[in-house]
């Protein structure tokens, strides 16, 4: 929530508006005095890393009341506010769209009473209001992400892999019980990225008789000497009943005799630090908030400001508000596939996802197909996710998987065995003939490509040796997995996540460390090739007063204006620095070249320190974000070979030689989309290997306008009110 404060200050602020804080919720805005104070810009400075909210949250019986919500228009009618932003769930975004239906009688009587004159009265007479939505829970309807689901499932993850060593070491069954009275969200997607045995969630209580299944499947897993299940809070049954993490404890003991250890996990998950993803979550909705409350007239609804894909979209506040209680209601009458598909799309591909990969029942009859996986390139974290998910829905279909030993080098001398896959960067064209003969030796139907982008250019390369090797002629799909993010044909990559949250991390950290030291700027080198999406990302996150990067052109003026802001900087409150540098951003203005103008520039003002972080960006246990979209590329991509395998088989042969029988598998905006890789040839830049163009260039703006540069923000772009409704299922 502290992110989307601070954006919400800081752009209110850049526009020339007066931003006030609200401390401790409605109950502040109700008692009013000093609980409603103006904010400046230092005030909200070192809050990015901090969990929670630094204005406090109440829940406040007085705003239910009428006589409350006058008391809080009276407040804010004084101080002049018309605009309001509200950052919680659905609880509070309905009471502030109460508030706002209301205003114009609560003025008329405020006026009645006596208690403000009709002058008062006209210049405030209309509310605007705009919500972000924050719940762990992520039950809001609308929104694919809501503020603080990923920094729970990062707790929640933390805890279950110190749990899954623990269980190893001592064939034990662990209970983990998550946060969700009424959302299987969070429940959801733990069990995807962690692979339980089971899953409960509110939304779809399990068939009768599921005591029995639970326990067949617990003794068919138990070679793999670790039973995971876990359980929303709220979980029930097909009558209403609810499912405790203890009756499950005492089923599994009764029936199995396993030892059984239940953890329930609590307000662990609304606390820490939040993740690089919240926090930018947050800025941009902040940033978004601010837009549409200047945007607002006495006609537009009330609006919610989210995320769908990777863009920022602006719903009638009372449509969310509707579909999320068409939940509860489509629980309450026990329609359960209703609840799921209302949930959202992203809800309901979770919960397919995880169906499939949970229930392993390899069919009877085998397809004769064998599909190959292959890891080309640096390892980055999430690739054994998608690997694990490719294989298990490749058994699923009934084909057989092979995985290829040591990239291109091994497809060329024959490494390939039954899983497990492992890499080495070298591109095909030097083995195209070798690796032709090895798919014919072993019979391979199909490719799957997992890496970055040699692995890309490999894809491309063994297309275009299909003119002249036949046994190239077979479905390929490349899975984007690298922490560059630098893959044409996706927005984001598997491992990109993770190195994100690692330069966070290790910036918090060393603006600490100027806490004690003042005035002191810290100069940072990122990974990312010529891809400077990891050092404008963490910048954001982070929140740099620059970053350079290849893409953003820079010269020795703008090198000048940054210096000169950061001694303006050291005459405030805020006295350290943070610049952030792409590794290859500009040949001559290296690392050592901006750490020695700084340090030049700064002397008697402030000093300077240069931190190169390495590999260590490219290490880590992966995050929610990278296990659960690893997990999806993995099985979107079999699913679609399996497909493909069919339209290509002729006269008893596989043959595909069309640009569609490739494709890069990526994110594009709001969807899993496969793009053909000869397609995709025109949209990159070969020599850098970076794409020609890149969503989060536009970005770039808000951290710029966050340090407190004074430049023009493009809105030419800005979110259109959208609907929801269009979502609904037809309830016959």
């Amino acid at each position: 929530m502290n992110a989307a404060v601070r954006a919400t200050v800081r752009v209110g602020i850049y526009t020339g508006a007066k931003v006030y804080f609200v401390h401790e919720g409605y109950q502040g805005l109700v008692d009013g005095g000093d609980n409603i104070k103006l904010a400046t810009w230092e005030s909200v400075s070192m809050m990015l890393q901090l969990g929670g909210t630094v204005i406090g949250s109440a829940r406040c019986m007085d705003f239910r009341a009428r006589e409350g919500r006058m008391k809080a228009a009276l407040n804010l009618v004084k101080l002049g506010i018309t605009n309001l932003c509200v950052i919680g769930g659905d609880g509070s975004l309905t009471g502030a769209n109460q508030f706002r239906k209301e205003w114009a009688s609560l003025l008329v009587d405020l006026v009645k009473a006596g208690k403000i004159t009709d002058d008062e009265a006209r210049k405030s007479s209309h509310l605007n209001i705009v919500g972000m939505v924050g719940s762990i829970d992520n039950d809001f309807c609308g929104t694919d992400m809501t503020i603080g689901t990923d920094s729970a499932l990062h707790r929640i993850i933390e805890v279950v892999d110190a749990i899954t060593t623990t269980a190893q070491s001592h064939q034990r069954t662990f209970i983990l019980e998550v946060m969700g009275r009424h959302c299987g969200y969070l429940a959801l997607v733990t069990a995807l990225a962690c692979g339980a045995d089971w899953v409960f969630i509110p939304e779809m209580p399990p068939d009768e008789g599921w005591e029995g299944h639970l326990c067949r499947r617990l003794q068919r897993a138990r070679g793999s000497r670790l039973n995971v299940i876990i359980v929303a809070e709220g979980a029930m049954d097909r009558d209403g009943n609810p499912i405790s993490s203890e009756d499950i404890k005492k089923l599994v003991e009764k029936n199995l005799g396993f030892d059984t250890r239940t953890t329930v996990l609590g307000h662990v998950q609304r606390g820490g630090t939040p993740s690089a993803f919240d926090r930018i979550l947050g800025s941009r909705m902040g940033v978004e908030a601010v837009m549409a409350l200047l945007e607002a007239t006495p006609e537009t609804p009330a609006c919610v400001v989210s995320l769908s894909g990777n863009q920022a979209v602006r719903l009638p506040l009372m449509e969310c508000v509707q579909v999320t209680k068409d939940v509860t209601t489509a629980m309450a009458e026990k329609r359960w596939e209703d609840a799921i598909k209302l949930r959202g799309k992203s809800f309901e591909n979770n919960w397919n996802t995880y169906k499939m990969l949970a229930h392993i029942n390899p069919p009877d009859t085998k397809s004769n197909i064998n599909v190959a996986i292959v890891n080309i390139g640096a390892p980055c974290a999430g690739m054994n996710a998608a690997v694990r998910s490719a294989v298990r829905i490749g058994i699923i279909q009934g084909h057989n998987m092979l995985a290829v030993h040591d990239g291109f080098e091994g497809l060329a001398q024959g490494k390939v065995y039954t899983p497990y896959a492992l890499h080495i960067a070298v591109l095909p064209s030097e083995y195209i003939e070798e690796i032709s003969l090895t798919i014919a030796k072993f019979n391979i139907h199909s490719l799957v490509i997992i890496g970055g982008f040699e692995a890309y250019m490999g894809g491309l390369e063994l297309v275009q040796g299909r003119d002249k090797y036949e046994e190239l002629c077979i479905p390929m799909v490349v899975i984007p997995a690298t922490v560059s993010n630098n893959v044409p044909g996706s927005d984001f990559s598997i491992g990109a996540d993770t190195a994100l949250n690692t330069i966070t991390s290790t910036c918090d950290r060393i603006k600490q460390s100027a806490a004690g030291t003042k005035r002191r700027v810290f100069i940072i080198e990122t990974a990312g090739g010529y891809c400077g999406y990891l050092a404008t990302m963490a910048g954001l996150a982070a929140g740099a007063d620059a970053a350079y990067i290849y893409e953003d052109k820079f010269g020795i003026r703008d090198l000048e204006m940054n210096v000169e802001h950061l001694v303006q900087k050291m005459k405030t409150d805020v006295k350290r620095g943070l610049i952030l540098r792409n590794e290859n951003c500009n040949a001559n203005y290296t690392t050592d070249f901006i750490f020695a103008l700084y340090s030049e520039e700064g002397k008697g003002i402030f000093d300077c320190r240069k931190n190169v972080l390495g590999h260590m960006q490219q290490g880590g246990t992966p995050t929610p974000f990278d296990r659960n979209f690893g997990t999806k590329m993995g099985s979107k991509a079999v699913l679609w070979i399996t497909e493909k395998l069919k339209e290509v088989y002729r006269h008893g042969r596989i043959f595909a030689n069309t640009p569609d029988s490739a494709c890069v598998l990526g994110m594009k905006k709001r969807a899993l989309t496969f793009q053909p890789l000869a397609e995709l040839k025109e949209q990159t830049d070969f020599v850098h290997r970076i794409p020609k163009t890149s969503w989060w260039l536009k970005l770039r703006p808000i951290m710029k306008i966050l340090a407190k540069y004074n430049i023009s923000l493009d809105t030419s772009e800005h979110a259109h009110m959208e609907h929801v409704i269009k979502k609904r299922v037809s309830m016959h």
